[in-house]
């Protein structure tokens, strides 16, 4: 059986769909799945050996392009694709599978997708709350009625990281060998009310240097004044310790840093998901965001928050647009979440 499926277009997104792929692996062993998705997604998808190819989508986010799709499409025909599977729920993200001639093409009804899809799946949300969910029951050839009805465990994200990979990468952005590294992810894509404070970083950073482990910031170049920020709230014997990364790596070798980490902090963002894939000893900071539809998927995963319900804000009330249910997270209560976390493998000594 031949597979294509049009994958969403976030980080956290893209790796919850792999829940997915691991189901129609295990529903159907010989499946060949083949995935649609922007160009930025592949070092995601070459870690998830269920994928056999990533295939590039080349409109960007938002873009309609129907002239450019039907051509991708009519391009799919040769490969003889028996189902598809449409995960974003917009009318345009049917559109490839349906000019391809995909004799089986299922997804949620999203945007009225009447004919695009044909095996069209109508949602309730409470039945399925998490996004992971409504994700792997498109797996099943009989429509499923609730999560509930879902086999357990659900087959969480996995991605592969090879021991030679992370010593490598680790020595080529020299990185101590002495120290255990704890991968902080300070940035958040919308704004800074889902941001932990940089001093709250800082002084947890701090803690943890005099633990004996070495900080190592992550993030893209947008992120990257916060880490200096983080840096700089730090006493000087200790900013030799922490790394600000954020903006210097590629995607891929941030997924390989990342499976090198003892442990990771993060606020709620596509970097936390991928340290959950990695099963990374993981605290998840949130605040105004929700963790009820897109938790982190792990076994070694904490979450802490303060509040409840979901907060539609970018910028909070306190200084620098902080949310004051993320300041009113202490940096001790991570510490001591982070040591119950570590608390079985061997602490460092300081060096």
């Amino acid at each position: 059986m031949k597979i294509l499926v049009i994958g969403p277009s976030w980080v956290g997104d893209m790796m919850m769909s792999q829940s997915l792929y691991r189901t129609l692996k295990a529903e159907h062993p010989d499946a060949v799945i083949d995935v649609m998705a922007p160009a930025w997604c592949r070092p995601l998808l070459s870690r998830m050996p269920e994928v056999n190819q990533a295939l590039a989508m080349p409109l960007g986010h938002g873009a309609l392009g129907i002239g450019e799709r039907r051509r991708l499409g009519k391009m799919l025909r040769a490969s003889h694709y028996d189902r598809a599977y449409v995960l974003p729920n917009s009318f345009k993200s049917a559109l490839v599978p349906f000019f391809a001639g995909i004799k089986r093409r299922v997804g949620w009804r999203g945007e009225m997708r009447y004919g695009l899809l044909n095996d069209l799946r109508v949602l309730d949300k409470a039945a399925f709350p998490l996004m992971v969910e409504r994700y792997v029951a498109l797996g099943y050839d009989i429509p499923v009625a609730s999560a509930a009805q879902l086999p357990q465990p659900l087959l969480w994200p996995k991605l592969q990281v090879e021991e030679q990979e992370k010593i490598e990468t680790a020595a080529q952005f020299q990185l101590a060998a002495t120290r255990p590294i704890i991968g902080f992810c300070p940035g958040a894509e919308f704004g800074p009310a889902k941001r932990w404070p940089h001093y709250h970083y800082a002084t947890l950073a701090h803690q943890l240097i005099a633990d004996g482990f070495q900080i190592v910031l992550f993030g893209s170049a947008k992120d990257r004044p916060t880490g200096e920020e983080i840096i700089a709230a730090l006493p000087d014997e200790a900013r030799g310790h922490c790394r600000n990364l954020a903006g210097e790596t590629q995607l891929e070798q941030a997924v390989i840093l990342l499976a090198q980490c003892r442990a990771v902090v993060s606020n709620d963002s596509g970097l936390m998901h991928i340290a959950a894939a990695l099963d990374r000893p993981l605290v998840a900071l949130y605040g105004p965001s929700s963790p009820d539809f897109t938790p982190p998927l792990a076994r070694q995963a904490r979450i802490i928050r303060l509040i409840t319900g979901y907060h539609k804000v970018r910028k909070g009330d306190a200084e620098q647009g902080y949310h004051q249910s993320l300041i009113d997270i202490q940096p001790a209560r991570v510490h001591q979440t982070l040591s119950e976390l570590l608390a079985p493998q061997e602490v460092p000594c300081t060096s």
